[in-house]
């Protein structure tokens, strides 16, 4: 069978890879093409485009990037007739995934979305339209599958939340994702790992504030994880200053499993990070005019996923104006030297592993139902 796969994320790229794997071991004749990165290539894929050319965030960057994106959506729905295929797997991305949906419902192609867009954040309307075009979707947030079906009377399958196995794998010593850290990347001293996003418009706005606190600690190593997709030139401009940073690039498990604490960007990361058991705080510095909109649409009592699932505050966030050098250095001290703060994280991690840890092997269940779903409609 066929399948064309579309992801627009380093997070995307992470579970489309995990995805491909377990659709080849149920359909060994698999044609796969793909929008992703290199860990989908690697699974398998037939890479069309990379996620680095997609990388848009805020309202103000996506505007600035119009042309672009109708020349990229133009682009997708002429290699999706070319290619044919069987069906058309969706995965997060939603401002560019919706409307090939739409489009593709249209040309009587089977679409399935995995890893929902978080309409129950904002932009709710979505939802009917998504319930128009999609034909199965894949969740893998434990409260979604309720909110849909409570809400919107829409039958969903939660699948499991693939970063469950990823990491899980990582730390029983299966580097089947990541090689590990050569002992010359670190010294001696205790690590603090910097994850500021997968975008050069993020990590502008936010490495420069993460990278200020390393003076306040000269015996700690700050250590920056890149994004595969950008240059070491473009990190180096942020890193030189500071005799205390150096970076590491497609090592970001390692560099977590060596992290003392970790100051992440928003998203995935913040759930990785806590998977690993590493105390975080939460960084999001967007905009100014992106910022006020979001605000104004965004419903929902916190940013990180870490948060929404425990639904209490268990990872300090500090958002836009709160983000400042002095404000994540005391946030930062605290997680390093308070005892008692750490031991109440790694109650609320425990907490949050086990809350999505339910569902089962998240890619595995994924791969199933894709595959249950194609031979009920051939």
């Amino acid at each position: 069978m066929k399948y064309y796969i579309i992801a627009g994320e380093a997070s995307g790229d992470l579970h489309g890879s995990n995805l491909i794997k377990e659709l080849k071991k149920l359909d060994a004749e698999a044609a796969i093409r793909c929008w992703g990165g290199d860990k989908m290539q690697e699974a398998g894929g037939e890479l069309v485009k990379h996620y680095r050319e997609l990388a848009f965030m805020g309202f103000t960057e996506v505007v600035m990037n119009l042309r672009t994106i109708f020349r990229n959506l133009t682009f997708c729905k002429e290699d999706i007739l070319q290619f044919k295929p069987t069906v058309l797997i969706l995965i997060d991305y939603p401002g560019f995934n919706l409307r090939i949906a739409k489009w593709a419902k249209q040309q009587g192609l089977k679409v399935i979305y995995y890893i929902s867009p978080q309409v129950w954040a904002w932009k709710e309307n979505r939802v009917q339209q998504m319930k128009q075009c999609i034909d199965k979707m894949l969740v893998i947030l434990p409260f979604e599958k309720e909110y849909f079906k409570n809400k919107w009377n829409w039958e969903v399958e939660y699948v499991g939340h693939p970063l469950v196995q990823v990491v899980g794998s990582y730390e029983s010593g299966v580097r089947s994702y990541e090689s590990g850290v050569r002992s010359e990347e670190f010294s001696d001293r205790p690590v603090v790992a910097l994850l500021p996003g997968s975008r050069k418009q993020e990590i502008a706005k936010k490495l420069p504030v993460m990278l200020a606190v390393s003076k306040y600690f000269p015996d700690h190593q700050f250590v920056v994880a890149q994004a595969p997709s950008i240059e070491d030139e473009f990190y180096h401009s942020f890193t030189s200053p500071y005799p205390n940073v150096s970076a590491v690039k497609n090592k970001t498990y390692a560099l977590l499993f060596k992290a003392k604490a970790a100051l992440v960007t928003s998203g995935t990361a913040t759930l990785e990070t806590a998977l690993f058991a590493v105390p975080e705080v939460v960084c999001y510095k967007g905009s100014f005019l992106s910022y006020q909109i979001g605000k104004r649409l965004v419903n929902v009592k916190f940013i990180s996923l870490v948060n929404l699932i425990l639904d209490k505050l268990a990872v300090k966030e500090l958002i836009q104006n709160d983000l400042t050098v002095n404000n994540l250095h005391l946030e930062l001290q605290e997680l390093l030297t308070n005892k008692q703060r750490r031991q109440q994280l790694q109650q609320d991690y425990s907490k949050l592993k086990q809350i999505l840890s339910a569902g089962g092997n998240a890619s595995a269940n994924a791969a199933a139902s894709i595959n249950n779903f194609i031979r009920s409609k051939v």
